[in-house]
């Protein structure tokens, strides 16, 4: 029999309204929150990035004049959790992250006090000093030591449906190195508006592609910094594959997208090499005109121990939700993660808090389970009336899951889980000695 461990999963139903109710601690409130004391340090640390000129937001939050007259948007919004765009369910297995933008209960419900109360902008001497933000063109991933571009520029034209195609660069390294970060981008603003996404790779002139895929860019997501001691190697005489896809916006713009390096010293191997994999992969999608809760299954097996790193859902416009569970080579079944509320429009890599990456034996299998909605009620769908299957094209869809690991020895999976249920063990102690 199959024993099943669940971490907080729901039935299917959880999906049909939309959200899940939740039980929370009351959260506090300052008594009278005023924008200059209260909201502005939240607007700092989880808006203001996409929020300011030049950038792709569609309002600056920067100042209380820039913010007011959209104070009840913005109650709406974070309300629904909307925004920030943070889409893991914040009930079900793993919850912290890197980079975790979203807003707590205490954030969401000081907000709303403070649009409830008029929206008061305070005393000015009680704002935070202003955030600084690097060049838009900078790259997120620090300075980097590699950039190859595509070998010319791609003219989209103003109407025209949308294309894909392969770019081949030759990298100019003249030695082997180890990466320890990658980052894809569109090379300008206007290059931003026309690619869709950006999937870089390593290939060599033998044909082989020891590296696999490097990284990704789409819209909400960026480069990849490496946990410490892990990495990848890019072999002298590299070349890398520029697979991109353009879509039109109603005037000829022209884009070179790149794909930055960082390196780690020379002589230096770092312990663990980074896998990067898109998969599971599910191509077989059947997906009825009108449909809702469409359901659809896959799974990729692990042959050795692992470490999860990162994972990130990858869907269209009908995707709805995506479950992330590991299946245990004693059958035993825990819940990882869940995306219960899929945007096509934010294309986020979920990366896993050090402390709590997964720790998978040898054997595991990563199921994914994925829910489309093909009705009428989903407002991005392009057209309910005809069914979807997997297809390159937005109006297709696809059930595919981003997963970054890299693989453990034996003794190094033993020694690591050991440390693991120590640490738990401690916790359990020093929670019991406090009641």
């Amino acid at each position: 029999m199959l024993k099943i461990k669940i971490t907080g999963l729901a039935a299917l139903g959880m999906f049909a309204a939309g959200s899940l109710v939740r039980a929370q601690t009351p959260a506090k409130v300052p008594d009278h929150p005023t924008f200059a004391k209260d909201v502005a340090p939240i607007l700092q640390k989880s808006c203001q990035n996409c929020h300011r000129p030049g950038n792709i937001a569609p309002m600056s939050l920067l100042t209380y004049k820039d913010a007011r007259p959209w104070a009840r948007s913005i109650k709406q919004q974070v309300a629904l959790r909307n925004m920030p765009p943070w889409f893991m369910d914040r009930n079900i297995g793993i919850r912290s992250f890197k980079d975790d933008v979203s807003l707590t209960d205490a954030q969401i419900a000081t907000i709303t006090a403070w649009v409830d109360a008029g929206a008061p902008e305070g005393n000015a001497s009680d704002l935070p000093p202003a955030r600084q933000f690097e060049d838009l063109d900078q790259w997120h991933i620090g300075k980097p030591d590699l950039i190859v571009s595509m070998p010319v520029e791609y003219m989209v034209k103003p109407a025209s449906s949308d294309w894909w195609g392969n770019f081949v660069a030759d990298s100019g390294l003249m030695e082997d190195r180890y990466i320890s970060a990658v980052e894809t981008k569109p090379s300008s603003s206007a290059g931003r508006r026309v690619v869709h996404h950006a999937v870089t790779s390593i290939s060599y002139e033998d044909g082989s592609s020891a590296a696999g895929t490097l990284n990704e860019y789409a819209v909400g997501k960026y480069g990849d910094i490496y946990p410490e001691g892990s990495g990848k190697l890019i072999k002298a005489g590299a070349k890398i594959r520029f697979n991109m896809h353009y879509h039109a916006v109603g005037e000829v713009i022209g884009d070179r997208t790149s794909v930055a390096f960082v390196f780690y010293p020379r002589g230096y191997v770092p312990k663990h090499v980074i896998q990067t994999v898109l998969s599971p992969n599910n191509d077989d999608l059947d997906i009825p005109a009108g449909a809702d809760n469409v359901r659809s299954d896959a799974y990729f097996k692990l042959d050795r121990p692992a470490r999860l790193t990162g994972y990130q859902p990858h869907m269209h416009n009908r995707g709805k939700a995506q479950c992330l569970e590991a299946i245990y080579p004693n059958m035993t079944v825990e819940q990882l993660n869940c995306v219960n509320r899929y945007n096509f429009g934010w294309q986020i890599a979920y990366s896993y808090a050090d402390d709590v990456t997964p720790l998978l034996p040898a054997g595991t299998i990563l199921h994914t389970t994925t829910w489309h909605d093909n009705s009428a009620a989903n407002p991005f769908n392009p057209d309910p009336r005809n069914w979807v299957g997997f297809g390159n094209r937005t109006t297709d869809d696809m059930s595919r899951a981003w997963l970054n690991f890299y693989y453990l020895s034996d003794e190094e999976f033993q020694v690591e889980t050991a440390a693991r249920r120590a640490k738990a063990a401690s916790l359990r102690s020093q929670a019991s000695g406090a009641r």
